[in-house]
């Protein structure tokens, strides 16, 4: 492997075919690949097929034995899944993937949606919250949801209990909101919100990144977040603990340069202290839809909304308007020497997330920016733990 590797201006090239589709299947399903290492293997390889071919050569090379890709028994049976749960693939590349998404430092290579993929094409708010929501809240959340449906934007958030499920009913009653699922597509969590996820799948839309059937997992969580922020133009969070899944949400946000706005809360309520220290650092606070839209500014939509051959791949426009491909910044072989020089700084006893990254910039010159990516790959993969207070250590 080159390791002056150039990064590719082009597009990635979308999947045109069904065995086109299997093979980015397989290789994103592979062990040890992840969203940044697809979209390297594509640039070095050209195609995914060809991705898939070298991956045991570049496995070893990064010190990993007998290393096999995904079967392909795998890739066709989720595919087959995908088909009868009536949900499509929406793949890097085609017309039907949506722009700003395409932005964010980690896009998907590929999800799968079922319902109305127009909306992908809307200008979307993302609004989030408390699963224990206070009758303020989901009041609050249930406002904003209507005003900002009215106002054109479509209202994308997580299927949770709490603030999502009101902001997802309120605005689906407009048919105008986008559900992001931790797990499958096809599987629905809380299953208290079996109903609403299957309205959602009729006038609305429901999406997911993960496999065909997959359960979710705490894990997968925080992959999900990173695509609300990342589809919206802005996050509003209407409540928030001061350590809670909405508040990593809004970091993702900043972190993707979006607006990030919150609802002020009762200093004696835990349920508002997040929200509170957001606006305290600077979020813009919000006591309705104008707040939003004053920040934002107006909702605008694409003039022929999401064209008939949206899954077609992009040939036939201007490449000059095709959102790149991530850079790249590292080979494979150096990744795997970032990974190495992480997991040697951490054992069984906790070490501060702040101290790791200090510790990785002094004795190897590593850049936080580079370090925080692949901590969220390692803790996906399970081979580092994350505990509360922003510690890191080792599985037992």
């Amino acid at each position: 492997m080159q390791s002056d590797l150039i990064p590719s201006l082009h597009p990635t090239p979308s999947p045109q075919t069904v065995e086109d589709k299997l093979a980015w299947i397989r290789l994103l399903r592979s062990r040890r690949v992840g969203v940044t290492t697809f979209f390297r293997l594509m640039n070095e390889h050209g195609s995914a097929q060809a991705a898939l071919e070298a991956l045991p050569e570049v496995a070893r090379v990064a010190g990993v034995k007998d290393y096999a890709p995904c079967p392909l028994a795998v890739a066709e049976a989720e595919y087959e899944r995908a088909q009868m749960a009536g949900a499509k693939m929406v793949a890097w590349g085609t017309k039907a993937y949506p722009e700003l998404l395409s932005e964010i430092p980690d896009p998907p290579p590929f999800f799968w949606t079922i319902g109305d993929q127009a909306l992908l094409h809307s200008p979307m708010v993302a609004l989030i919250g408390a699963r224990n929501a206070s009758s303020i809240g989901t009041r609050m959340a249930r406002k904003l949801a209507g005003e900002l449906s009215d106002a054109g934007f479509t209202v994308v958030s997580g299927l949770a209990r709490g603030i999502d499920t009101v902001a997802h009913t309120e605005a689906l009653a407009r048919g105008k909101t986008v559900a992001v699922l931790a797990g499958g597509v096809d599987v629905i969590y809380p299953k208290e919100n079996t109903v609403l996820a299957e309205e959602i799948a009729r006038d609305g839309l429901r999406l997911s990144e993960q496999p065909i059937g997959l359960s979710p997992q705490a894990r997968h969580f925080p992959r999900r977040n990173r695509l609300i922020s990342g589809l919206a133009r802005a996050v509003v969070v209407v409540e928030a603990a001061a350590k809670s899944g909405s508040l990593l949400t809004a970091r993702n946000a900043l972190d993707q340069g979006r607006d990030v706005l919150a609802v002020p809360g009762h200093p004696f309520d835990a349920r508002a202290t997040g929200c509170n220290f957001l606006i305290r650092d600077g979020a813009a606070l919000v006591r309705g839809a104008d707040d939003v839209i004053e920040a934002i500014g107006p909702a605008r939509t694409a003039a022929n909304g999401l064209p008939d051959d949206a899954n077609s791949p992009v040939s036939d426009v201007c490449v000059d308007d095709i959102p790149p491909a991530p850079p790249e910044k590292r080979t494979l072989a150096e990744t795997a020497q970032l990974h190495r020089h992480i997991l040697s700084r951490l054992g069984p006893s906790p070490l501060a997330e702040d101290q790791l990254i200090r510790d990785m910039g002094d004795q190897h010159g590593a850049r936080s920016q580079d370090i925080l990516p692949e901590l969220v790959t390692l803790e996906l993969e399970g081979r580092i733990t994350r505990q509360p207070g922003g510690l890191l250590s080792k599985p037992n």
